[in-house]
């Protein structure tokens, strides 16, 4: 999967992560940890993973104005662990949401470069 679409299917799975969270709390649920929540996690990992290494290498090649290796990190970090807290009722509501914002921050701006250069290319031919 090329990093473009990768971007757009991580800023769904905020999306997704948001409203689970809601609707676990809703519910009042406690999931299953082996049969629903490490399967989900460990294929969102395998995503995060092929998106850091290919974001990284994007931005050593392009250098964007307002977006470093670091944030591109952090973002893949704290996705992994709210995709996994998103699970459970218990997370704190105020630091969750703020950890969602905070990666689809930065994976918004990654996908705005990448369209401009996506855009670029196709003027080029």
């Amino acid at each position: 999967m090329e990093l473009l679409e990768l971007t757009k299917r991580l800023l769904e799975e905020c999306d997704a992560s948001r409203n689970r969270f809601l609707k676990m709390r809703k519910l009042d649920a406690t999931p299953n940890f082996f049969e629903e929540v490490k399967p989900y996690a460990d294929h969102i990992h395998e995503l995060l993973e092929s998106w850091e290494a290919s974001a990284i290498q994007w931005i050593e090649e392009h250098r964007p104005k307002y977006l470093r290796k670091q944030q591109i990190q952090s973002a893949a970090e704290t996705m992994d662990k709210f995709v996994v807290e998103s699970f459970y009722k218990e997370t704190g509501k105020k630091r969750f949401f703020q950890s969602v914002h905070s990666v689809r921050f930065i994976l918004s701006t990654l996908l705005r470069y990448l369209e401009e250069d996506h855009r670029e290319e196709n003027q080029d031919d």
